[in-house]
């Protein structure tokens, strides 16, 4: 306890910024400090102990539903590490490799007509990934440019706005909701568990490409992740309501409100995402190293680390 103390002072101020600065709202300064004690230092010393282990770049994959804190969670972790450990850490989010919007809109003329739509395996663009997390593991390490996709256009930015990284990493958290994912059996992907599904899927082909990609590709970019972190959702009804307060703040960022969902247009975007979320919630609540336990109201309600 006294040497979580100890850290606490090291990193609260850093903390407590960045909270402020993103609008985070926390219901008082005492659950704060409880979230920072309790939960992101108890991890953070997870993670370098897992980093001291492996004696090479640390790569991390961390999952959770739409609107349940992954990138503010990846990004308090990194404040943490880098002001305790002093380490280099460099967040990817599998979102910014989405394939462009052309690429979609050929995948839905061709393959089927909900491909258009970024969010399923098969619409990311997993070798550029993969190039990627190869350049920031490279030992002869060079300054190299990583995409950039703008949800506000539904599409990846020009290459001259990719973000510029220029140092070689200890740890990387690839963060995104699907990291993580697994297959399902053909008797459970013929099963429907949406009105998109039922009425726009009526042949499965949707759902089996995806699937097939989680099989081949996405099982080959997942299996050289070192740990899983994992954020487990109450139900899935909680997705509807932390995403619309998500568009709510791309709307104040954006210059424009195009493609910003309204509440209509959010109920159908998170059906596309259903099916995986929720077979997640099984697998990874019992395989992940570390799972956060989110209540309704999006608090942590309390950490496991296996």
């Amino acid at each position: 306890m006294q040497l979580v103390n100890e850290c606490y002072h090291k990193v609260k101020r850093d903390y407590l910024i960045f909270l402020k600065k993103e609008k985070i709202s926390v219901k008082s300064k005492k659950k704060s400090i409880k979230n920072l004690k309790s939960f992101f230092i108890p991890i953070s010393f997870w993670i370098e102990e897992k980093y001291k282990k492996k004696g090479g770049t640390l790569l991390l994959g961390l999952s959770g539903a739409q609107g349940s804190g992954k990138t503010t969670i990846s990004k308090i972790l990194k404040i943490i590490i880098k002001k305790l450990f002093k380490r280099k850490i460099q967040i990817i989010s599998i979102d910014n490799f989405y394939k462009t919007l052309q690429e979609r809109k050929e995948m839905s003329s061709k393959i089927h007509n909900l491909l258009r739509t970024r969010g399923v395996p098969g619409t990311h663009d997993i070798n550029l990934l993969k190039k990627a997390l190869f350049n920031l593991n490279k030992k002869n390490f060079k300054i190299f440019r990583s995409p950039r996709f703008d949800k506000s256009i539904d599409d990846r930015v020009k290459k001259k706005y990719w973000d510029i990284i220029k140092n070689k990493p200890e740890i990387i958290i690839l963060e995104g909701w699907c990291v993580g994912a697994k297959p399902q059996s053909q008797n459970k992907i013929k099963k429907t568990v949406n009105n998109l599904e039922k009425n726009e899927d009526k042949n499965f082909i949707w759902r089996k490409y995806a699937n097939e990609k989680l099989k081949k590709e996405y099982k080959s970019l997942f299996s050289i992740i070192d740990n899983f972190i994992f954020i487990k959702i109450p139900n899935y009804r909680m997705v509807f309501k932390w995403r619309f307060i998500q568009e709510k703040k791309l709307r104040k960022k954006s210059h424009s409100n195009k493609k910003i969902m309204n509440s209509k247009e959010i109920k159908r975007f998170i059906m596309f995402y259903q099916r995986i979320a929720l077979q997640m919630i099984k697998d990874l609540s019992k395989s992940a190293s570390v799972v956060m336990y989110l209540k309704k109201n999006h608090e942590i309600n309390k950490i496991l680390i296996r």
